[in-house]
């Protein structure tokens, strides 16, 4: 019921920047699905948990704090609305999801399956660097043969099982008469293994199986350190998807009927009680309320909702039941043509060239005609086709894009773990080139400059007497201005006065009698006053003239650092909001920001970043709500607080663990390091193959010193990532 308020309060003094958790798998039979973006660290998880597991008809009630999601098993007559409000008292805002519309709550299967090549190709590699040593260090004839064919027991099954990455991505190349860096490893690996076999077939003296198996551990250790810097690939129009409500209530002759959302029709009448979600767009036909519409706008403040009033699918009912009869349904309502937007923009984002694809679109033809080159000019010198493949594996290996392929994985996974010092978690695996890339800031208004929680701020204006009246009739409601009311009050050592029969009338406010005169508190026009542009709850005793009560929206720690240090970096900073235009003017005085536009829907929010983005200016969003989601996908690159909702997380590039927002400056700065240091990592990759390679073209460096010489080249990329850090 109090979405806005429950996302700004810390759940537990724990709730601090917390590295993520491995997804924990999920089990089949789980009926409720729980979103739960205000949690941060175990503390929370354990506080979710024990709520959820004392509650009557709960089974069992696991929380993925990765995923901020709560998966149930209940009882078949226990519903999300029963558990919800369990929750938001013990300090956690939820949502309810639909379990048949998740997707990404299974095991890291991925990353694991990496490892366990990478630990089989290492393993296997001190294996037959041990052989190897006894062959150098002078055994000859029928010994030397065992240890070759030794090494070939060892190499020849540990490489199938470990390169499979690297021949499936080939192949899937090749099949399409392309080239990509797995060819010419593959081609590698596999001139290595053949020239082996037939070496020691014919009892020759060199064997290169260490080579091979080296050149594949490598290969493979910069794959997982790419895959590592990459979040649980999960696409955040699915999670839009999800956040659809799965069943409504049904009215057929004034009878409830619960039934799932994919049967209403256009036209069905629908109930919707105080603190549901609404399941379609429609219009009020009963009923008064008022609208929470923090998920969809990003006003802080709910508005009156009456009969006629058009509503959409998403927002949140707060004080009365409401009937509506539905106008759009399904793929129709509004909620779900955010979720085609929000997929349509991904899907342009994902066309980002990085400089690791740049590189390998020049690099792998080359490579592979250099290759081919040398085993014919050395085939027609020699006329000895052992001599000849001999250089062509030599030339294959020692160009071979390990430097390359680490050259990005390496700096990226060092920048992120000095971000993840300091607050910032990087998910996608480009998001510091393009960060690097970015001239200018859209921020968020509420949520996210802001806290997106009312505060009153002028207490102190009235008596003692006439607060403990207010909060008298405060604590009587969940409007959010009501609770941040009483709140203050208690927290000022205020006790509530006597006030009689006190009553909630539903998108007005609270009345009572207090000796002998009728008190009121709530909107403007309901007790008598004026309005003013300010947000306010206004307080009438008997036929004395109303009084105000000031909210204001709170600064984000570090907001106003954060847009100083931007703009003293040479971006240009907009606001963008869903909020009033007086709200949103005030803001972006107090912050300086001179361009900035309010009352934006989620389509007006991604029509302007594709302005920007179309007039050459390389877009960095930084937003927390649903109606963000869309904007934070079309954006270069993006950033969404942990606070923020699922949606909006899974969208963006890169997530905010804590509340201050000032690390945002140092990421662009940090990011722009990074990029420097991939573009080093390119020229000591190039530095490298300038000398090596004429090298093995003149026969002077076999297959062996030219796997040495490629893990020389990868580890010193290595190291220069590492002054990142």
């Amino acid at each position: 019921m109090t979405a806005q308020l429950s996302s700004g309060t810390a759940a537990c003094p724990g709730c601090l920047a917390a590295p993520a958790e491995p997804a924990r798998s999920i089990p089949e039979d789980v009926q409720i699905a729980l979103s739960l973006p205000g949690i941060h660290c175990s503390a929370c998880i354990a506080t979710v948990e024990r709520e959820l597991n004392a509650h009557p008809g709960v089974e069992n009630a696991r929380v993925n704090l990765t995923l901020k999601r709560a998966m149930i098993k209940a009882t078949p007559e226990t519903r999300a609305v029963d558990l919800i409000p369990v929750l938001e008292k013990a300090g956690f805002e939820a949502h309810e999801l639909d379990p048949g519309a998740l997707s990404a709550t299974q095991t890291d299967k991925a990353g694991r399956d990496l490892l366990m090549r990478l630990a089989v190709a290492g393993f296997a590699s001190m294996n037959v660097m041990l052989l190897s040593v006894s062959v150098w260090s002078g055994a000859t004839d029928a010994t030397r043969d065992m240890f070759h064919w030794i090494s070939a027991a060892i190499a020849l099954p540990a490489i199938a099982f470990s390169a499979q990455p690297f021949f499936a991505n080939a192949w899937s190349a090749l099949r399409v008469r392309r080239l990509n860096m797995d060819v010419p490893i593959v081609l590698a690996i596999l001139l290595a293994l053949v020239t082996s076999l037939w070496e020691t077939a014919l009892s020759g003296e060199h064997a290169y199986f260490d080579a091979a198996l080296t050149l594949t551990f490598f290969l493979l250790a910069g794959r997982y350190l790419d895959y590592r810097t990459r979040a649980a690939a999960r696409s955040a129009a699915e999670e839009l998807t999800a956040l659809e409500v799965p069943r409504a209530i049904r009215l057929v002759d004034g009878v409830e009927n619960e039934i799932a959302v994919a049967d209403l029709k256009v036209g069905d009448l629908i109930l919707v009680r105080p603190g549901g979600r609404m399941p379609v767009d429609g219009e009020i036909v009963s009923g008064q309320s008022e609208l929470d519409r923090s998920l969809l706008t990003g006003e802080t403040v709910p508005v009156f909702a009456e009969i006629g009033q058009l509503v959409s699918a998403g927002e949140v009912n707060l004080t009365g039941p409401l009937t509506l009869r539905a106008t759009a349904v399904g793929e129709d309502t509004s909620l779900h043509r955010m979720a085609d937007l929000v997929a349509i923009a991904e899907s342009g984002r994902s066309r980002y060239t990085s400089l690791a694809d740049k590189a390998a679109k020049l690099y792998a033809p080359g490579v592979h005609i250099l290759s081919a080159l040398s085993f014919l000019g050395w085939y027609i010198y020699s006329g000895d086709i052992r001599t000849a493949l001999n250089i062509a594996a030599a030339v294959l290996i020692i160009t071979c894009p390990c430097a390359l392929g680490l050259a990005v994985p390496a700096v990226t996974t060092a920048a992120s773990g000095r971000l993840f010092r300091k607050g910032m978690l990087i998910k996608h695996a480009t998001a510091l080139e393009r960060l690097s890339e970015a001239d200018t800031v859209v921020f968020d208004k509420t949520g996210t400059l802001t806290s997106g929680a009312p505060e009153l701020v002028n207490l102190g204006d009235h008596s003692r007497a006439k607060v403990e009246v207010a909060l008298a009739l405060a604590e009587a409601s969940a409007h959010p201005l009501s609770v941040a009311l009483a709140k203050a009050a208690r927290e000022a050592g205020i006790k509530p006065a006597n006030v009689r029969g006190v009553v909630e009338v539903p998108g007005y406010g609270t009345e009572g009698e207090y000796r002998g005169q009728r008190v009121r508190l709530g909107r403007a026009a309901w007790v008598g006053a004026e309005q003013g542009s300010e947000t306010s709850a206004w307080l009438a005793i008997g036929d004395h003239a109303p009084l105000a009560f000031r909210f204001s929206d709170a600064l984000r720690p570090g907001a106003a650092e954060a847009v100083d240090a931007l703009r003293a970096a040479g971006k240009h900073v907009v606001l963008m909001s869903g909020d009033s235009q007086g709200a949103v003017r005030a803001l972006a005085e107090k912050m300086g920001i001179t361009d900035w536009i309010a009352e934006a829907l989620p389509q007006d929010k991604a029509h302007r970043i594709q302005d920007l983005s179309d007039k050459g200016h390389h877009v960095l969003m930084v937003g927390d709500g649903l109606n963000d989601t869309a904007a934070l996908a079309a954006a270069h690159v993006s950033i969404s607080p942990a606070s923020a909702l699922d949606a909006a997380r899974v969208a963006s590039d890169i997530v905010l663990l804590g509340n201050d927002l000032s690390p945002i400056a140092d990421a662009c700065d940090t990011a722009v390091k990074a990029t420097k240091r991939i573009r080093e990592n390119f020229r000591i990759a190039t530095v490298y193959n300038v000398i090596a390679v004429p090298l093995a073209v003149i026969g002077l460096a076999t297959p062996l010193i030219a796997a040495l010489a490629m893990s020389t080249s990868s580890i010193t990329v290595s190291l220069n990532a590492l002054r990142l850090r």
